[in-house]
């Protein structure tokens, strides 16, 4: 795959942006939000934890993105009883008594963990090592996953019971926390009417993993203003309570704020943002049009926050 230039190829990222919405527009009605998002952290070579109550087509959704992506998918059902060998494979014996590695379904492009909270940590920490390093360690030896590599999780917010909160350091690996929120009334009807009749919408593949992999170091190409960098990290700086930098609303509501990451997606999502907006560099805008989904899962309230319903929202809201 070949450009003449990285502008020609930034007009080409955009194009692709366009065409894969509408082609996940014809199954998924309204998310178009949560859409942008996902297609993003693809491009941004970053993960995602998608939280939403049960019925709003998570699923739905990021099996309508692998089809049109051209990717392998794997779905992982995460239960109390999953081990990490049933992620990331183990070894076994041959006829000739030889040890043989069997993957696991970790071995695809874009993997569903789906109710990943459902699991032990034990397990959940399977994960880690795939979303961080694109390899699995099985009996000492490293298996490298095949690029592009997307995590996409899933946690219902209701259901607590019997249920294991991913730990801090671990969500620190998403790149989005995205809520997926109830559809308006005329999303509904569209819903309803859509997927109640013996018609299915065919999705085609619109982008390779060539080119996925392409727009991947595009993006990271792309040039950024100090201004706008030193934007992303005092907005980072302001959530860390008691220190320097920290804002009134930090010093209120928080226990802690978020690390360096935060700041390097913030980065790369104004980056890819600004592409698929038709700009070639990014500005303020584009940092703030990522923040939330970038900031709310790094940040802790404290016991005031919790007590007066002070919510993750507002107070990324107050920062910015």
């Amino acid at each position: 795959m070949e450009f003449k230039s990285d502008v020609e190829a930034a007009d080409a990222l955009k194009v692709a942006y366009e065409k894969l919405s509408k082609e996940i527009g014809q199954v998924i009605v309204g998310q178009e939000e949560t859409v942008r998002l996902l297609l993003t952290a693809i491009f941004c070579q970053g993960h995602c934890l998608l939280v939403g109550v049960p019925g709003l087509a998570k699923t739905l959704l990021i099996q309508t993105i692998s089809d049109a992506l051209d990717l392998d998918f794997n779905r992982i059902q995460f239960t109390p009883d999953l081990m990490p060998s049933d992620i990331v494979g183990s070894e076994t014996l041959d006829n000739e008594r030889n040890f043989r590695f069997i993957k696991g379904p970790v071995f695809a492009n874009i993997i569903l963990a789906d109710e990943i909270n459902r699991t032990p940590p034990k397990t959940q920490s399977a994960l880690l090592e795939s979303m961080q390093e694109y390899s699995v360690t099985v009996a000492g030896k490293k298996h490298q996953l095949e690029k592009p590599f997307f995590v996409l999780a899933t946690q219902n917010p209701i259901e607590q019971e019997g249920t294991y909160p991913l730990p801090e350091a671990q969500l620190d690996r998403f790149m989005f926390m995205v809520y997926l929120d109830y559809p308006s009334y005329e999303q509904e009807v569209a819903i309803v009417k859509s997927t109640t009749s013996d018609k299915k919408k065919i999705v085609k593949e619109v982008i390779s993993a060539e080119e996925i992999l392409y727009f991947q170091h595009l993006v990271r190409r792309v040039p950024v203003a100090d201004n706008v960098i030193e934007y992303a990290v005092n907005l980072v700086q302001k959530t860390r309570p008691t220190t320097e930098r920290a804002s009134d609303v930090a010093n209120n509501f928080l226990d802690w704020g978020a690390g360096p990451r935060a700041s390097q997606n913030l980065i790369l999502a104004a980056k890819c943002n600004a592409l698929i907006n038709g700009k070639y560099s990014p500005d303020i805008e584009d940092v703030k049009a990522v923040s939330t989904a970038v900031l709310r899962h790094r940040i802790v309230r404290n016991f005031k926050a919790e007590a007066e319903g002070v919510s993750v929202q507002e107070i990324i809201g107050k920062m910015l």
